[in-house]
């Protein structure tokens, strides 16, 4: 139980593959291969002769050389450097308190995302996309959800500050070669495999009194 249960978070947990070119691709600060599952909150990082390609369901996303963005699912957020997405499922990019999502998300949406120095820079070269800009505190993005929002038209290019500093980048300990045992030594994953074990246990020797556990009575 301690093994299996874990296993199957693991791959419930594998969202994307991502692609390498030219070498000098890290994920999680390891050397990635050619080919690699992504997992949620994975970094990667390209050097400045690299580039890689993220694939998931619905999208793509091209990440250019000398750029660092964890992987969240349905959200990128980059740190530094510019990558391309191309997504009919609403992929968005974060990028400090400045989101960028596509107006559409039932359309085929292409546009380009760079950060340089705390100025974000984003192009809408297929359908358009809005650049939110939220504030760390839930209570006032909630306030002011929308109340900050910039429309990049199809064809446009527009620039802002991020306002709030760098990404909210989180590093997974360990890396992304160690990623499947920090998923098995989490504690829910921990703790639900020990009561697994606890309930089959108390079923089969434990907490069945007396009775056999085949009576030869109904």
């Amino acid at each position: 139980m301690l093994a299996i249960l874990p296993l199957s978070l693991v791959a419930d947990d594998v969202a994307a593959m991502l692609h390498t070119t030219g070498g000098g691709v890290l994920v999680n600060k390891y050397p990635a291969p050619e080919s690699i599952a992504l997992f949620s909150n994975d970094l990667i990082e390209t050097q400045n002769t690299a580039s890689a390609r993220i694939n998931v369901v619905g999208s793509t996303a091209d990440i250019r050389p000398g750029t660092m963005i964890q992987f969240e699912g349905d959200e990128l957020v980059l740190d530094h450097g510019s990558l391309s997405v191309n997504t009919s499922r609403g992929l968005r990019v974060r990028v400090g308190c400045l989101i960028v999502t596509p107006v559409n998300n039932a359309e085929w949406t292409q546009y380009d995302v760079a950060d340089v120095d705390g100025k974000v820079t984003v192009s809408a070269l297929k359908n358009d996309v809005n650049i939110d800009a939220r504030s760390r505190s839930p209570q006032q993005a909630k306030a002011s959800a929308h109340s900050d929002r910039v429309t990049v038209r199809e064809g446009e290019q527009k620039s802002r500050d991020e306002r709030c500093g760098a990404a909210d980048i989180k590093t997974k300990p360990g890396g992304r070669f160690s990623g499947v045992g920090a998923i098995m030594n989490s504690p829910w994953a921990i703790g639900a495999g020990i009561a697994g074990v606890g309930v089959m246990a108390c079923l089969g020797v434990f907490c069945r009194g007396d009775d056999p556990m085949s009576p030869a009575k109904p």
